[in-house]
Order: structure tokens, then C-alpha cells, then sequence
């Protein structure tokens, strides 16, 4: 009787608080169904290869070409990365760039990697194998990229683009490889990695990923200059002569938070995004002093991919690719 009550009651409050946000605006329904009719979506150009993953296992690509496009980009996911398809391919429509100019590249894997080449494997969660993701990046995905003819455009250099993890590792992966990157992109990223806090931030995430839980500490030494090697306000006197994108959300709900998950975009979209807001204008205040121009995009909304979706369209129109 008590359970049956209980549980009354908490189905109550949840139809209450529900009720109370979207009266004030900030729940937005959207259809469900949205991410399962992405992939297969678009065929053009579409090809699927496999690259040296520098001592992990082989890293899976898919990439969308046409002849005549003007740019290629890299796009790096996020925390939770699956090794079937980019989560890229998974929730946005991104790849119907290159229909419109843009060559979009997406390799698949690396869950809580940030994209480095790490000291040791985690000994948390009995990884076999050391990521070694920078370097298939910059040396097998590029070389690759090369062979197939992905390097176009004027400058004949790529762009990199990513979204939370994915997104401060394109910033740092960009400016330390100028000679194969003029253009980065971050994306809810973490663009101030060194700021007080964020050394535990990141080690509380990254115990929270599947295959669950990763040690932090195997990646960066707690007080290891990775952790400013890797950080992209360290980087940005690497970065003047690039284009130079950076978005990020307010942690607010927006249009794309759903009713189905507006306990988990309070609790966890919001904190991640809003946490992502203070980087992103931190890092373009450290930017406008050292004179680099960056282009900025702020949302009302949180950490989630319909938000990512609108970002790197936003650039597109405002000549990021160019």
C-alpha cells in the first residue's frame, strides 16, 4: 500500500514539474524519433574505410565526398562515442554538407579518448590498449584523407570540428598541426582544460562512461603538462592565421529539449553546458587580447546534439568552410 502510494506520488510530482516547465517556456516537444532516420540518409559520396590506429586497433571512417567541393572537414564526437557509427551520423544531418560544398569526414570510436594519445591504458575499466588517437588524426586519418583526394580548396587544408570532448581537442589538434589545419572548431567544448576544477570535472565525467570507468589519470598525469600541452588557451598563440569557431549554449532549454528527457538535460545537459559557456567565453576573452579573431555562436540551449546541429550549420553559413 505504502509502494502503491509512493509511487503515486512521485508520478505526480513528475507530471507537475513537467506542467511547470513547459508553462514557462522551457520544454519544447520535438519528435522522438529524430536520430534512428539519420543514418543511410545520405548516400552521396559515401565510402567507409579503416585506418592504423598507431598501436590501438584499426579505426573505422566514413566520409561523404563529391567532386567540386570546396573544403573538407573532421568531425570529432563527444564522451560517449560508439564504434558502429559517429554520433555525428547517428543524430544530426550535418553530412548534407557535401551536397553543398563541404567534404564531411567522421571517424567512429574513442569513447572518453579526448582525442590524445594517452600515457598508459585505463586501469579502471581493463582497457587492453593505449589510445593513441592524436596520432592516427593527424598521421593515418590525414594521410588517408590525402590519398583519396579529400585535400581541396585553395589552401588544401583541412578543417577540424567537434563537440564537448571532441571540441577542445580540435582547437588543440588544429594549432599544433598548422601545416595540415587552418580551420577548428569547438563546440560545447572545454577550451580552459588547466582552469581550477576542471581537472576533477573531467575525472568525475570520465568515470561515468561506458565501458565504465575511466581513469583519467592514465590519460594525463594529475600535475602532467598534458594537461596544458592540450589545453586550447594555451595553444591560441598557435592559432592566429586560422578561422577560428566557437560555440556553446547557455544551459537553458531551448527548442530541442524534449519532454522525455528533461530530467536528464536538468541534471546533466544543463550543468555540462553551462560549464561549456564559462570555457567558451573565457577562452574568447583570452583570444580578443591576444588579437585573434574568433567566431562565436551562443545558444539557449544544453549539452545535446540538436543545439551541435545548428552550430555547425551557423558556421557554414557564415563562411567557416571557405
Amino acid at each position: 500500500m505504502l509502494k502503491t502510494a509512493s509511487k503515486t506520488m512521485r508520478s505526480r510530482m513528475l507530471v507537475a514539474l513537467v506542467a511547470i516547465a513547459t508553462s514557462l517556456g522551457l520544454v519544447t516537444v520535438v519528435g522522438g524519433a529524430q536520430a534512428a532516420a539519420r543514418i543511410g540518409g545520405t548516400q552521396v559520396g559515401l565510402e567507409q574505410f579503416w585506418i592504423n590506429g598507431c598501436g590501438m586497433p584499426k579505426v573505422k571512417v566514413r566520409a561523404w565526398k563529391r567532386p567540386g567541393n570546396y573544403k573538407t572537414v573532421i568531425m570529432l564526437d563527444g564522451m560517449r562515442a560508439q564504434y558502429d557509427y559517429s554520433g555525428w551520423e547517428i543524430n544530426t544531418n550535418i553530412q548534407e554538407m557535401v551536397r553543398s560544398g563541404v567534404n564531411v569526414v567522421e571517424p567512429i570510436g574513442g569513447p572518453a579518448s579526448f582525442y590524445t594519445d594517452w600515457d598508459a591504458p585505463s586501469n579502471f575499466n581493463g582497457q587492453q590498449y593505449r589510445y593513441t588517437w592524436n596520432c592516427a588524426i593527424t598521421r593515418s586519418l590525414v594521410h588517408a584523407l590525402d590519398r583519396r583526394g579529400y585535400r581541396v580548396g585553395r589552401s588544401r587544408k583541412y578543417a577540424i570540428m567537434g563537440l564537448s570532448m571532441g571540441g577542445n581537442a580540435s582547437l588543440t589538434i588544429g594549432a599544433q598541426n598548422r601545416h595540415n589545419f587552418d580551420a577548428a572548431g569547438s563546440l560545447s567544448g572545454y577550451n580552459f582544460l588547466s582552469a581550477p576544477g576542471m581537472r576533477t570535472m573531467i575525472r568525475l565525467a570520465m568515470l561515468d562512461v561506458d565501458p565504465k570507468p575511466w581513469n583519467v589519470d592514465s590519460m594525463w598525469p594529475i600535475w602532467g603538462l598534458q594537461w596544458f600541452q592540450n589545453d586550447p588557451m594555451w595553444n591560441i598563440g598557435n592559432m592566429h592565421g586560422m578561422k577560428i569557431f566557437v560555440g556553446s549554449g547557455n544551459g537553458l532549454f531551448g527548442r530541442y529539449n524534449a519532454l522525455p528527457n528533461v530530467f536528464d538535460d536538468l541534471f546533466q545537459g544543463s550543468t555540462l553546458e553551462f560549464l561549456a559557456f564559462t570555457q567558451a567565453k573565457a577562452f574568447q576573452a583570452a583570444a580578443a587580447l591576444s588579437g585573434l579573431p574568433v567566431m562565436s555562436y551562443d545558444a539557449v540551449g544544453t549539452h545535446s546534439w540538436g543545439y551541435w546541429q545548428d552550430m555547425v550549420w551557423n558556421a557554414k553559413s557564415r563562411g567557416f568552410f571557405r
